[in-house]
């Protein structure tokens, strides 16, 4: 699969490596990632959400029939490895872990699934002043993580997408956000239009099918409810 090209949402970035480390990948915000393919960017496989990828279906840019989904994943808190584990059952116990926080790392609060969604539940929780000073903001959950757990000061939080936590050393998953400020995201891929690898299917096949249904658990994707 070494010719196989992958424009990925973060949230796979980790699976995608477990599964074929030697495919040439570029990770990155959900938006971010939407905007360099439809800017024109070649790709053999494409991992966006669900919903996206079904727009991009009905307009032909990818191929309908091979759209399937990799998984549910959920917003999460992180702490530094050895931290203390704050409370976060309910939006006062996120809000007081958020107000004893020293930094909050999260990704682009405009183009990321998970960092707009965490910018919103900050204003839900009437924080936005509070938390401003001490807001970190990057391109992306994987960026955000490892800024946090190799340079945060002690006391520093990470809220992203679960399976970017999972595959960050040195953090502490918490869980995910309380159930009133809960984002369950789906997570699917496919071929892209322009593919021109005979093993896209195939890539595509690896990541949703059961051969990697385990370790797509372990990274942080929760199995996708299916209604009849």
């Amino acid at each position: 699969m070494t010719s196989l090209r992958v424009l990925s949402a973060g949230a796979a970035k980790g699976l995608v490596g477990s599964v074929a480390p030697e495919v040439e990948g570029v990770f990155s915000a959900v938006g971010a990632i939407r905007e360099i393919f439809e800017g024109g960017a070649l790709c053999d496989v494409l991992i966006l959400t669900a919903r996206q990828l079904e727009e991009l279906a009905a307009s032909g840019r990818v191929r309908p029939e091979t759209v399937a989904p990799i998984g549910t994943v959920r917003t999460a808190v992180a702490v530094l490895s050895g931290s203390p584990v704050p409370p976060i059952a309910t939006g006062n116990d996120l809000a007081a872990a958020l107000r004893a926080a020293s930094a909050v790392f999260i990704p682009d609060p405009h183009k990321s699934t998970a960092g707009i969604h965490v910018r919103r539940v900050i204003d839900a929780l009437g924080l936005a002043d509070a938390v401003a000073p001490k807001l970190r903001a990057f391109a992306n959950g994987e960026t955000a993580m490892r800024t946090l757990a190799e340079e945060a000061p002690a006391g520093g939080i990470g809220l992203t997408q679960t399976t970017e936590i999972l595959y960050t050393k040195g953090l502490t998953l918490v869980g995910p956000l309380p159930p009133e400020h809960d984002l369950s995201t789906v997570y699917a891929a496919c071929v892209s239009a322009t593919a021109t690898s005979p093993e896209a299917s195939r890539l595509v096949q690896l990541l949703t099918g059961p051969a990697s249904a385990a370790l797509r658990e372990r990274s942080g994707f929760e199995a996708v409810e299916r209604h009849p």
